[in-house]
């Protein structure tokens, strides 16, 4: 039980841990609440897929600059920039809720706004994580890391649920100002000497030199991870995911409504029926002291989640839909724990923010992913929309697991 929870013995680690799990409960319940808000107002299945593009696509545009810094500046600093820019955004809604001024094109810059925070500062929060724990216990560490988005992933839909069966939109917001704020006091505690700069590129500060040097060191990422299959596999697939995978999420709030016929609250419990499924399966990753082949978990936890997604779009039954998204939940877990896992151990330390950029940048393909399925769900109808969704993803994702050897073997860390 105690090597479960090793990780947990770093001081740092956990104030890490506590800011990262106050983002993902905000980030759930932002989108829960925001989905059924927009669908409320227009019923409109392709409005409520424009939640899902503008949240996520700013890691198409800024994932890689986050991945280009995460190497080079002091991550604890840009973490903190980027929890008052989160802060800020949810105070200013807060602010049009209660003073009635929420118009339409505010939900989608609300979403935007942290979105583009959360693309800034995804490669520096993982490698922050390798900093303060070192290759030893990397696996231990982001598999409670796991633990604590997954739990998120319970905690933010059911608790947005009820705040908008009980409260309105408004207590929302006002609950998500105060996690947002307990999570930027919390990453101030982190105590490291962090400063990465290298000091050979102070000349770089000028805006031409500047872009010049982020271009250089983006090509030399680039040809980094196509010489590695094993990080390629992880990009193929994580692109693949999230293209036709993860904005099924939004249109959760749809299924309830119209095939379901649950109201907010259920909803939630629903949502959060896969939040429970992959804490479950992240647990039981984070007890494993040794592990080989993490490939394995997260290629097959990429195919269960998206067989659990095919059969979710042919559930009209809720109980059975719960059972199903618990099930995706399950195969998210070994997908999501793995893929940053796998690129931290087998990339050389002055790759692995750009490393984890590019993973940003490919999991960046979401929000074309919801365009996507928002036109097909207005042609076809939602359930279908994920049926067809789910099953190009499963020939893909096998192919590519069947292609690319490298993913099925053993892992071994190049530090």
């Amino acid at each position: 039980m105690m090597s479960t929870f090793s990780a947990f013995t770093n001081r740092n680690f956990r104030f890490c841990w506590a800011s990262n799990i106050s983002l993902y409960i905000s980030r759930w319940m932002q989108m829960t609440t925001l989905s059924w808000f927009v669908f409320d107002q227009t019923e409109s299945a392709f409005m409520v897929s424009l939640i899902g593009f503008f949240g996520l696509a700013p890691l198409m545009f800024f994932g890689l600059f986050g991945g280009v810094i995460a190497d080079f500046f002091n991550k604890k600093v840009l973490i903190i920039i980027s929890q008052i820019i989160t802060f800020s955004g949810a105070a200013v809604m807060t602010f049009l809720l209660l003073f009635d001024l929420l118009q339409l094109w505010h939900v989608y810059v609300a979403i935007f706004v942290p979105g583009v925070s959360w693309a800034l500062d995804m490669p520096s929060r993982r490698a922050l994580v390798m900093d303060i724990l070192g290759p030893d216990r990397i696996t231990n560490g982001i598999s409670l890391d796991a633990v604590g988005m997954h739990t998120s992933k319970m905690i933010g839909p059911a608790t947005a649920g009820a705040l908008i069966a009980f409260t309105g939109v408004l207590g929302t917001y006002v609950f998500m100002a105060v996690i947002i704020f307990v999570g930027t006091v919390s990453i101030f505690q982190v105590n490291m000497n962090q400063d990465n700069f290298d000091q050979r590129n102070k000349n770089h500060f000028s805006v031409l030199s500047a872009i010049k040097f982020f271009f250089i060191e983006l090509g030399d990422a680039f040809k980094y991870a196509l010489n590695n299959q094993t990080i390629f596999a992880v990009l193929v697939i994580t692109f693949f995911m999230n293209l036709l995978l993860f904005p099924y999420m939004q249109m959760v709030s749809i299924i309830s409504k119209e095939v379901l016929s649950v109201g907010p609250l259920l909803m939630g419990i629903l949502m959060a029926s896969d939040g429970f499924g992959a804490l479950i399966g992240s647990t039981a990753l984070a007890s494993k002291s040794k592990m080989e082949f993490h490939g394995r978990y997260y290629l097959y936890g990429s195919i269960l989640s998206l067989s659990g997604l095919l059969l979710f779009g042919i559930s009209d039954i809720y109980l059975i839909s719960m059972i199903l998204l618990f099930a995706l939940g399950l195969g998210t877990s070994g997908f999501g724990t793995m893929q940053s896992v796998i690129v931290l151990l087998v990339s050389k330390k002055e790759f692995r923010g750009r490393c984890m950029g590019l993973v940003t940048l490919c999991i960046g393909a979401a929000p074309v992913g919801s365009i996507i399925l928002g036109l097909s769900s207005e042609m076809f109808s939602t359930s279908n929309a994920l049926i067809i969704n789910s099953a190009i993803g499963l020939v893909l994702v096998i192919i590519s697991g069947y292609k690319m050897t490298s993913i099925r073997g053993r892992i071994i860390p190049d530090n």
